[in-house]
C-alpha cells in the first residue's frame, strides 16, 4: 500500500509534540493509502517493540479504523476488553503492552489523511489533558497539510502547460492573485525546500528590477502584493497574520521608498520596478 508521503512526514514530526502535550508515554501514527480505506502505521515514538510497525488498519476496524470511519477522536480505557471496537489488532497491541489508547483522524478538506495515536501501558480512562492535547496535535498536522496542499496546487497552476492560455486580462489577474497567495503562504511553510520553491515561483512572476530601484523588505512586498489585489488594510492584516497598524507601517515605508503618495501610486511604481506582476 502506497501511503501519503507528505502526511507521513508531518506525522513523524508531530509524535514528540503529541507525547509532550498529552503526557502519554507512547505515540504512533500512519497515513492513509489511496481511497482512504487503509492506514499503515509507520511512525513510532516511545515504543518498546516493533510490533506496531507496518501494521495495516482497515477503515472501520480497531480503534484507529473506527476513528477514520467516524471522522472524530476515539478512545478506550482498556483496548483488549473494549466492546466498542473490533479486535483484529489485539495481538500487536498486546505485544507492545498497550492498554489505554486514543486515536485522532487527520482530516483535511473532508478527506482523512492519517491517524495519530497515543497510549498508556495501564488500563485507565484518559483525561481531558490527553484527549485535548492529542486533538490539538492533530489540528497542527492538518493545518500544515492544508498549507502544503495549497502551495503545491498554486505551483502546479503556475507551471507551463498546466492549463490552456487564458484571456490576457484574466490571465494577468490570475497571476497577481497567485503571486499574492504564494507570498502569504511562504512564511508558513516549515519545509525549507518547499518554501524556497514557493519564493522562486514568486520571483518568476515578476521582472528583474532595474538597477538603482529601491529594494522593498520582504514584509513590505507582502503587504503591497495584497494591496495590489484591492485588499483593505484589515484584510491584508488578516491574510498575513499581522495587526492593521503593522500593515499601515509597512505600507507607509513601501510608499516612501517608491516615492508614492497613495496606495495606487505605490502599486503602479512597484509594477514599473518589476517587483509586482
Amino acid at each position: 500500500m502506497a501511503a501519503d508521503a507528505v502526511a507521513t512526514a508531518e506525522i513523524r514530526g508531530a509524535l514528540a509534540g503529541l507525547r509532550r502535550a498529552t503526557g502519554l508515554p507512547v505515540a504512533f501514527g500512519g497515513a492513509v493509502g489511496p481511497g482512504a480505506a487503509q492506514i499503515r502505521i509507520s511512525e513510532l515514538s516511545g515504543t518498546a517493540t516493533g510490533a506496531l510497525r507496518s501494521l495495516v488498519v482497515t477503515s472501520g476496524t480497531g480503534l484507529g479504523g473506527r476513528a477514520v470511519a467516524l471522522g472524530r477522536a476515539c478512545a478506550v480505557p482498556d483496548y483488549a476488553g473494549s466492546r466498542r471496537i473490533s479486535h483484529e489488532y489485539d495481538a500487536p497491541v498486546a505485544a507492545e503492552g498497550l492498554r489505554s489508547v486514543l486515536a485522532v483522524p487527520l482530516v483535511v478538506r473532508h478527506r482523512v489523511r492519517g491517524v495519530l495515536y497515543g497510549a498508556l501501558r495501564t488500563a485507565q480512562p484518559l483525561g481531558d489533558r490527553a484527549l485535548g492535547g492529542a486533538v490539538a496535535a492533530a489540528r497542527e498536522v492538518e493545518r500544515a497539510l492544508a498549507v502544503r496542499d495549497e502551495a503545491r496546487g498554486l505551483l502546479a497552476v503556475l507551471r507551463p502547460g498546466a492549463a490552456g492560455p487564458p484571456e490576457p486580462d484574466a490571465g494577468r489577474e490570475r497571476v497577481r492573485e497567485a503571486h499574492a497567495a504564494l507570498r502569504a503562504l511562504a512564511p508558513r511553510i516549515a519545509d525549507p525546500e518547499l518554501r524556497a520553491e514557493l519564493l522562486a515561483a514568486c520571483h518568476l512572476l515578476t521582472a528583474p528590477p532595474p538597477a538603482g530601484d529601491p529594494a522593498l523588505a520582504p514584509r513590505e512586498l507582502d503587504v503591497l502584493t495584497w494591496v495590489a489585489t484591492g485588499a483593505t488594510n484589515a484584510a491584508v492584516a488578516d491574510r498575513l497574520g499581522l495587526r492593521p497598524e503593522t500593515v499601515k507601517g509597512y505600507l507607509r515605508s513601501a510608499m516612501r521608498k517608491l516615492g508614492a503618495h497613495t496606495r495606487g501610486e505605490a502599486v503602479t511604481a512597484a509594477r514599473r520596478a518589476g517587483v509586482l506582476p
